[in-house]
Parts: structure tokens; sequence; C-alpha cells
């Protein structure tokens, strides 16, 4: 993981692009004041820092003492958020509406009510259409205050309308925040503990996901409504492995921004995440040529110039793009050609670290090392597996962590390296011993690999095929099944068997997919 600076006011001012530097200093010029001058020489300073260092931001502004950096330092963060606010502004419907409310109230502090609610009610329906009822709510909040304190005889029956315009809004964010709260929380299991591995497992998942399923009628419910109802399905079925289901889910979240085109660009992280899902769950199926239709319209959407573009959507776009690319890799058996593009994800790789959160690194990791063991290259692919393994928080996505000691073993073995594979196999048996939850799968391997070297060469081939015919029917198994995309194991041992490489074996299956 890279050693950034966590200073957040450094970290803000690193993230700057070129035309948001230059907006910033007209900001600061038009306020004209010394201290504006200060926090101004203060951006300086650490625009030209490559790393955060206090000592020397106080030898370059000699006048400064060290107990005012502090306020500095927070002044300029302000300055440079309300900088970015107002850059950003016509990109972003919210912040606008946010700021048309606060217009209105100045508008009601000064008395001018009908002003005021006439404005409101510009921002009402602006909210209603791009399906920011939250906003929307808050600016009828506003409106029952007025029309409670003043007779505005605007409307007859205005106070019936308002309260039953408010009672439905209220009902439609309320009901929306149960499903991304449902949502959100089956995420969070996963990220966890991974896919349900046995009947148990699933019971406890389907359980909690029926209690927490709101009564919802599809037909009448909003946007998002819709769409976080989709997401906790997505979820629920991916927890359950059920990915048929999972693949119906995420097509109808997807589904959704094709019928509401315009929501792309106002939702356009959602977008993104729903067309990964939906390329997660082909993937899962093993259906490529829908996979890769799939791919495409991810692409062409990254490559759209009239789309918003923001530092979060071209993250996003990077991590299921590229994710999604390698994946492609996989299902083809092209590891070879995998390797020859990995520059291009490295690359990308260290412009987006600080975009990435840890479980995202670690799997890029594993999918980089898988590259470069299907391609031959062991060395390279322990390297990348080290990463992993050496990842100081153990707890996080532990299937991984498994995966990666137990691609290591198989690494090592294929490299001759029968000293190291001893050593690590201690390791690797004292790390299954902590996990609470193992896959038969995991198990068997392990069994294997630890007696792989007192089994005499001319029974090698003989074992190989003993542990395909258990791991076939471990693989029969819904509950253990996943494992086997995460390392595909049965076609390593195919390629031992037959004596070819697994690519070979890979691209052999994969002539035979939809």
């Amino acid at each position: 993981m890279a050693n950034l600076s966590s200073d957040p006011v450094f970290q803000l001012v690193k993230s700057l692009t070129r035309s948001e530097k230059r907006h910033f200093r007209l900001f600061t010029k038009r306020q004209g004041t010394n201290e504006g001058l200060k926090f101004l020489q203060l951006f300086d300073v650490l625009d030209r820092l490559s790393d955060y260092e206090e000592e020397r931001i106080l030898e370059q502004m000699p006048e400064l003492k060290k107990v005012q950096l502090p306020n500095l330092k927070a002044n300029l963060y302000k300055q440079l958020l309300s900088s970015l606010r107002l850059y950003h502004a016509n990109q972003n419907l919210d912040i606008q509406l946010l700021e048309q409310l606060g217009h209105a109230r100045v508008l009601y502090n000064k008395g001018l009510y009908r002003q005021c609610l006439k404005l409101l009610d510009k921002v009402k329906t602006a909210a209603k259409q791009a399906e920011l009822q939250h906003i929307a709510l808050a600016a009828i909040d506003f409106e029952k205050q007025i029309e409670s304190q003043f007779i505005t005889r605007s409307l007859s029956g205005r106070a019936d309308s308002l309260s039953e315009e408010a009672t439905e809004l209220a009902m439609h964010v309320s009901r929306a925040h149960e499903l991304s709260n449902l949502a959100l929380r089956l995420y969070g299991v996963y990220i966890q503990a991974g896919h349900a591995k046995t009947q148990e497992d699933y019971a406890h998942f389907e359980a909690y996901f029926r209690e927490n399923l709101p009564d919802i009628d599809i037909a009448s419910a909003s946007f998002m409504e819709k769409l976080y109802y989709y997401q906790a399905h997505v979820w629920y079925h991916y927890l359950g492995q059920d990915f048929k289901a999972c693949y119906r889910f995420a097509q109808k979240w997807v589904n959704l921004f094709e019928d509401n085109p315009e929501m792309k660009n106002i939702q356009s992280s959602l977008y993104i995440k729903g067309l990964h899902n939906l390329l997660a769950a082909l993937f899962n199926l093993q259906y490529y040529s829908r996979f890769e239709q799939v791919l495409q319209e991810l692409e062409q959407f990254a490559e759209d110039e009239d789309r918003r573009h923001t530092p979060n959507t071209e993250a996003q776009l990077f991590l299921y793009g590229y994710t999604n690319r390698i994946n492609a890799f996989f299902m083809r058996g092209d590891f070879e050609g995998g390797v020859v593009w990995l520059p291009n994800l490295l690359k990308k790789l260290e412009q987006f670290q600080q975009q990435l959160d840890p479980h995202r690194q670690l799997i890029f990791y594993f999918k980089i090392a898988s590259l470069y063991f299907g391609s031959g290259d062991n060395e390279t692919a322990i390297r990348y597996l080290n990463k992993i393994i050496n990842y100081q928080d153990t707890s996080l996505r532990v299937d991984i962590q498994c995966f990666a000691r137990i691609l290591r073993l198989i690494a090592y073995y294929e490299a001759g390296d029968d000293y190291e594979l001893e050593l690590q196999i201690r390791s690797v048996y004292r790390f299954l011993g902590k996990m609470n939850d193992q896959h038969e799968m995991q198990v068997e391997i392990f069994r294997f690999l630890r007696r792989l070297g007192s089994i005499p060469p001319h029974e090698l081939k003989h074992a190989f095929v003993d542990l395909k015919e258990k791991l076939t029917v471990i693989a029969e198994n819904p509950f253990q099944r996943r494992p086997f995309l995460y390392l595909d194991i049965i076609s390593w041992l195919e390629s031992k068997i037959e004596n070819i490489p697994v690519q070979e074996i890979i691209r052999r299956k994969f002539s035979q997919l939809k």
C-alpha cells in the first residue's frame, strides 16, 4: 500500500487539477486581504512539496510561527472547499439546489416571503425531477414553516396540499433509506466474510434479508427506491451464490438507467456500479459473449466526452473497467496477453492509489498474481501474492488471504523451490487453523500440498488425478463452487495430468462458453 501523507490539507492540494488551481488563485485574489495572501502562500508551498514536511513549510514561510500553522491550514482548507464548490457547481445539481435553499433563507430573513416561496417551489420541482427527494423535502419543510407563520393566501387548500406532498415524499425517502441500509449491510457482510459457505449461512442471510426488506410497490416506487431495491437483491443473491438471480436484478438495475438516461449523469456512480455488478454476475456464470457486450458499454461510457467527469467517477471507471478487463483475460485463458497489457493497469493503479480502499487493492494484487502465474512467471506471481499476505489487517477478506497463501504454495512448487514450499506449508497450516470458516476445496488442496514432497515422481500423475476427482465432487456443491472462480485449481491439475500449460486448458474450455 502506498505511504501517502495523512494530512488532509496536503492531500486536497495534491488532488487539484491545473484548472482548479488557477480558479483557486483567482478566487483568493478577489478577497484582497492580508490573511488571503498568507493562506495563498501556504498553498503555493504545499503545491511545490512532494511530501508533507512541516519543517520545510516553516523554512519557506519564515514569518509564520509554528503555533500559527494549524489555524492557517484550517483556513486554507475552508477556502479550497469554497473554491471547489463554486468551480464544480455547474456539474452538480445538488450543490446548485442547496445554494438556492440558502438564497431562500436570505429572502425569508429579509421578510420577502412571496419571493422566498417562489424560489422554494422552483427548487422543489427541480429536485423532484432529478430524484433528489431529500432536497425537495427540505424545500417543502421550509414552505410549511412560512405558511404556518404568515397568511399568504397564495392558494386555497395550501396547507392540505403541502401536508400531503410532504407525507408522500417522506414515505419515499424513508423507504429508499431502508433499502439502501439493507444493501449496505449485505455488502458489509460480503466484505468481511465473503459468500455463504453452508446451507446454515444461506438460511441466516435469507432470514436477515426477508426480515429487513420493506414492502414496496415497484410500479409506484421512485427511481431511487427501485434502484436500492434492485441493489439489495443483487447483494442478497450474490451472498447466496445464486448468480442467475443476481444477473436478473443487476440487469434490472442497468435497465432502470437505460429507461431514465438523464440519471446516468446525475447518479453516475450508481450507474457504473450497476454495470460492474452485471459484469460480475456474467463472469460468475461464465457467459462470455454477453460479458464482452456489457464491458464494451462500460468502456464506451468511460470514453464519452459529454458525460460528467469527476475524480470520483474516473476512479470508479478505472476500478471496474480494469477489473473486468482482467476477468476477460481469465475467461479466454489469455494469460500471456494479460501480462503484456498489465503495464497499463500498473500505471493507472499508481495514479488512483489514493482513491482505492485496501480491499480493492488486495483484489487487484490477487488478479495480477493470477495472470503472472497462468503465464508461467511464478516469481512475479509470488511477489504480488506477498503484498496480500504481508498486509497487516488479515481480517479483511479472509477468503482472499487464504487463496493467496494456497496459490503461493502452488507457485513455489511450480518454481521448484522445495525449501520455501516446506517452510510456507507450516505458515499456511497456522493460518488455516485460525480461520473460523474453511472451504472444503481449501482443505483438500492444503492436504495435498502437505504430502506433495513425499510423493514419488512416478506416482505424481495418479495423485493429481485423485485430487481432481475429489475437487470435482466438491465443485458440484453450489455453496462450494465459488472458490473455483478465484482459483481455477481444476484447470491447473488438468494441465499437470496432460503435461501442457494451464492456459491451454482454459482456452479449450473457453471455446465451449456461450
